[in-house]
């Protein structure tokens, strides 16, 4: 029987490598600010996690900068870590302020691990749906229900009665309009009327209105 040939895949061969180096460098640096025990190999473990998940959210969610400013934290103290255990740094003298940064990770690692899994995430917009053609209508007239009670009839209002006119001005109106239909040989209209008597239009509607 023949067995397959295993595949290694350089690349992550080198990542591993990368990895477990500064993991230890990690490990080494946190142990010599001061958090001996299960503490030292507790801070790699956070911030390999926090690349992880800022890379991940980079990598399907939403938040780009949130995201980008998250991996950058984590990869600023990967790499502190890596250069500090180089040699330039005493490992037997770490100074105040290195010891209040590493004291200080768990809780910068918290409140970045937290926003990255909690934080909101830009959902794909749902398929619209197609509508329902509208009910085509068959043109039939709709029957009324004899039973359905019918609004009341509201009263007419009665038509408006002429305005009252001087006695006068109907008289010249009358003899204006006979002139004019001697002249032309039919009835004088109101805008004529108007015009000839030098009136405003509702008058002229009123004075017409009692010659007729």
């Amino acid at each position: 029987m023949r067995m397959g040939r295993v595949r290694v895949d350089p690349v992550l061969v080198q990542a591993v490598i990368a990895a477990t180096l500064s993991f230890a460098h990690l490990h080494d640096l946190a142990a010599a600010a001061g958090q001996d025990g299960w503490k030292a190999w507790a801070y790699p473990v956070s911030v390999d996690l926090l690349l992880v998940a800022a890379w991940h959210r980079l990598r399907t969610g939403g938040a780009k900068a949130s995201a980008w400013c998250w991996f950058l934290v984590a990869l600023v103290a990967s790499r502190g870590a890596n250069v500090a255990t180089a040699g330039l740094l005493d490992l037997h003298d770490v100074p105040a302020w290195l010891r209040i940064l590493v004291a200080g990770w768990p809780a910068v690692a918290f409140l970045g691990g937290t926003l990255l899994a909690h934080g909101t995430r830009t959902l794909p917009e749902a398929p619209k749906t197609p509508t329902a053609p509208e009910a085509e209508t068959t043109g039939r007239p709709e029957t009324e229900d004899p039973a359905a009670p019918t609004a009341p009839e509201l009263p007419t209002a009665p038509a408006p009665a002429p305005a009252s006119v001087p006695p006068a001005l109907v008289a010249l109106a009358r003899k204006v309009a006979d002139e004019h239909r001697t002249r032309t040989g039919t009835a004088i209209d109101t805008s004529t009327r108007r015009a000839r008597l030098g009136v405003p239009l509702p008058l002229a509607e009123a004075i017409a209105a009692h010659l007729t």
